[in-house]
């Protein structure tokens, strides 16, 4: 406690940063998936994603990782850190140890060290959840929309704060078992959606999307996806509140 309260006012010098890289390019035949250290001076403030842009441009350029945002609201730089799902540009060094290891999410197809190709899966769950809203009421270009009670907007817009970073879905202990589970990222849509007075779907056919093991009663109620989603949403609450709701509708119909 002592030390990490120096670091942060500067009083000690600063750390050798070991930083092991899980390396492995499946389109390559002959690699070999294996840990490759890398060391660097740490930085006041120093993330992750600094840390590995500089041994990119100052070490090693053939490390693949992505980012875009840098800010935690693009979810592309998502990696296991520690073994724990998390954003590298979220994560301060000073908050680590000296040696860190890294490695892609699970789950996802991986392009090449931790680079995984999230957008793929997501796009899939988005068609299969069909997560945009149903309207069958033709409205006029010039027609304005019906205004919205704020709270209810409030209540919509805490859950699309979701960045699809894929956090939720590597820790998830069932969605490693069953490969089609729709995870808490796609059981947080269909609360989305389900909340929104604009879309016109029912109940039932909220039901015939996610009422079953691949479903909402697929959760085991491990609550890895609420313990790491970066962006704190309420997904125990959500995934719960489902599970009673299609519960009832199934016992009805």
């Amino acid at each position: 406690m002592i030390s990490i309260l120096h670091r942060k006012t500067g009083t000690l010098p600063p750390r050798r940063l070991c930083i092991q890289v899980l390396r492995h390019n499946p389109a390559d035949p002959a690699s070999v998936p294996h840990l490759q250290p890398y060391e660097i001076e740490e930085a006041e403030g120093m993330t992750l994603f600094i840390a590995l842009n500089e041994i990119r441009a100052a070490q090693d350029p053939s490390v693949q990782f992505d980012f875009v945002c840098r800010a935690g609201i693009c979810g592309s730089c998502a990696m296991l850190i520690d073994g724990r799902p998390g954003l590298a540009c979220r994560t301060l060094t000073r908050d680590l140890g000296t040696t860190i290891t890294l490695a892609p999410l699970p789950f996802f197809e991986l392009i090449g060290d931790l680079s995984v190709n999230t957008g793929k899966w997501m796009r899939g769950t988005a068609e299969r959840l069909q997560t945009w809203i149903h309207d069958a009421t033709p409205v006029a270009i010039d027609t304005l929309e019906t205004p919205m009670d704020p709270d209810l907007a409030e209540a919509i817009y805490e859950l699309d704060r979701c960045i699809e970073c894929g956090c939720c879905i590597a820790g998830c202990g069932t969605a490693q078992m069953r490969e089609d589970f729709v995870g808490a990222i796609g059981l947080n849509k269909i609360a989305r959606f389900r909340l929104d007075p604009r879309d016109q779907r029912s109940d039932d056919d909220f039901y015939e999307l996610i009422g079953d093991d691949d479903g909402v009663f697929g959760c085991m109620s491990l609550l890895g996806c609420h313990d790491v989603c970066p962006k704190q949403l309420p997904l125990q609450t959500q995934i719960a509140y489902l599970r009673r709701k299609m519960a009832v509708i199934g016992f009805s119909s």
